[in-house]
């Protein structure tokens, strides 16, 4: 008998069902997975209360690890028994077992464990389409970056200083200073006290930025355009404060002829981020520009008859939602956190993007881009 956590109609919370499901045995180009540890992603709301449009009935996750059961016809690179991760899989990740398109998996290493790997993959996905796509940082920019001490904040600080970037974060706190700055932030700005816009201003002595990453929305956006150098980018692929206002794309003239790009989980999800730029996105980067590319928080109480418990991490990552600069969920010791389909549990993942961890996401992403 297998379960997973679905739900009927789009709201709050309470539409989150635990029920018997049938996975099936799997069909063409398809495998079957019985989860070891699942991701738990702010994502996740804009899918269940409707912000993001899903067909309903609707399973809900899009990212997680476990072990292949069967694989379908035409499945050549996997077999029962390899332990397999995924950041970019349907809806439905909530589930102790699914099938899924084989294309979606990866084989784990030996050295990535099963929360590690569905701790990473849908944010180290997001943060490659962010700088290596969207705009590809290089040795010697200065970038700045909202969040920071997000869980795809974490990430992409830390790919960018390796890249040899200079990284300015944006947090809600000095202990999530703190945190940005062990991953890869060489200055941050508490933005509770700070104006970000005059910091970045004297850290670049003027010259500001190319690049923002905006995971906020509302409550930075506008912001945003003004610490960008003169055909800069804000790269926006968030809202946690709420949506954007419609905007008059003549300020963008006015502000020094910018670009505005805005990234959605379908991007990942769609595969769009596997074929790169061979699908012919524009590149923005500087050079390119006209050649013409979460959040996790604790699950540690049982609500739903027995299932993994998700309505209470549900009710905490929606009342993030309307607190400006909360966000950045608590990050403590790089906390990544996540719920095994087993129970509920109260899990920290040490999330250091080290060598280790650069080297398996180039076996990642060189898939990604096939």
């Amino acid at each position: 008998m297998t379960h997973a956590i679905r739900f009927h109609q789009t709201g709050g919370p309470e539409v989150l069902v635990w029920e018997e499901v049938k996975p099936g045995k799997p069909g063409p180009g398809e495998a079957r997975i019985r989860h070891t540890a699942v991701g738990l992603n702010f994502v996740d709301i804009y899918n269940r209360s409707g912000l993001y449009p899903t067909e309903v009935p609707s399973g809900l996750g899009s990212e997680g690890a476990g072990v292949v059961e069967e694989v379908g016809p035409g499945v050549s690179d996997l077999k029962p028994g390899d332990r397999v991760a995924y950041g970019n899989g349907p809806l439905g990740a909530y589930a102790e077992a699914r099938l899924i398109p084989a294309d979606r998996l990866l084989k784990l290493p030996d050295g990535i464990d099963d929360k590690t790997a569905a701790a990473m993959m849908l944010k180290g996905l997001t943060v490659q389409y962010l700088i290596r796509q969207t705009y590809r940082v290089k040795a010697g920019d200065t970038i700045l970056l909202h969040a920071a001490a997000g869980g795809v904040g974490l990430i992409l600080g830390q790919w960018a200083k390796h890249l040899g970037a200079t990284v300015i974060g944006t947090v809600g706190s000095d202990e999530k200073a703190k945190l940005a700055k062990a991953h890869g932030c060489a200055h941050t700005v508490v933005y509770t006290r700070e104006d970000f816009v005059k910091r970045v201003g004297e850290i670049t002595e003027g010259k500001k930025v190319p690049v923002v990453y905006d995971s906020v929305g509302k409550d930075t956006f506008l912001k945003s355009l003004d610490c960008l150098a003169p055909l800069g980018v804000v790269a926006l692929f968030g809202q946690s404060s709420g949506s954007v206002e419609p905007l008059n794309l003549g300020l963008l003239a006015q502000k020094g002829s910018l670009y505005v790009t805005r990234h959605g989980e379908g991007t990942v999800r769609g595969g769009a981020i596997r074929r790169g730029q061979d699908r012919g996105q524009p590149d923005l980067s500087a050079e390119g520009r006209g050649q013409g590319p979460r959040r996790s928080r604790r699950a540690q109480d049982h609500g739903i008859d027995g299932s993994p418990g998700v309505r209470l991490p549900h009710r905490r990552l929606r009342h993030l939602r309307g607190r400006p600069g909360d966000h950045a969920v608590d990050c403590r010791l790089s906390v990544c956190c996540l719920f095994e389909v087993t129970g509920a549990i109260d899990a920290q993942v040490p999330f250091d993007f080290g060598k280790s961890l650069i080297d398996f996401a180039q076996v990642v992403f060189s898939k990604a881009n096939a």
